[in-house]
């Protein structure tokens, strides 16, 4: 045999045999492309239901929570208005008997000071009649004083004489 021979039949027998094989993978790798086209298909679809039907869950806690949290915020403003309101009459309760305290504090500063002026007065007057009184209590003395200088003086000359 020839070595062309030997490549001829060689490639015959590659043909007969290989080709068809070859072929027939072909035909699998299609098939299994379809099927793969198919699943990968299918399994968008069903990504997309998921998809969507956790879209809807999602939104429908969103909404629940949105409510929920609008209750709170709700109820919260009303509790802060009612604190705020009952701290507001506290306040306002507390500025009334400062007031009243202030006005009394004033009354009783403003007797005080009448009392002071009074006592002042008293004290002036009292100071004056003292004052006089020890003017008399001195011209008195000055008077008893010359009057036993003059008596000292009668007494020694008598004793001399």
């Amino acid at each position: 045999m020839s070595p062309m021979g030997v490549y001829d039949q060689i490639k015959k027998a590659f043909q007969d045999i290989v080709a068809p094989e070859i072929h027939a993978l072909r035909g699998d790798i299609r098939l299994l492309g379809q099927k793969i086209d198919a699943v990968d298909q299918r399994l968008d679809q069903k990504i997309d239901g998921v998809d969507e039907r956790l879209g809807q869950k999602i939104d429908e806690l969103d909404q629940r929570i949105t409510q929920k949290i609008d209750g709170l915020d709700q109820r919260l403003s009303q509790k802060i208005d009612g604190v705020d309101q009952r701290l507001t009459q506290r306040i306002d309760g507390i500025e009334e008997k400062i007031g009243g305290v202030d006005q009394r504090l004033g009354e009783r500063i403003d007797s005080l000071r009448t009392e002071m002026v009074s006592m002042k007065g008293e004290l002036i007057a009292e100071i004056r009649r003292v004052d006089v009184r020890i003017d008399g209590v001195e011209r008195t003395l000055g008077i008893t004083i010359d009057v036993r200088e003059r008596l000292a003086a009668l007494e020694a000359r008598l004793a001399t004489s």
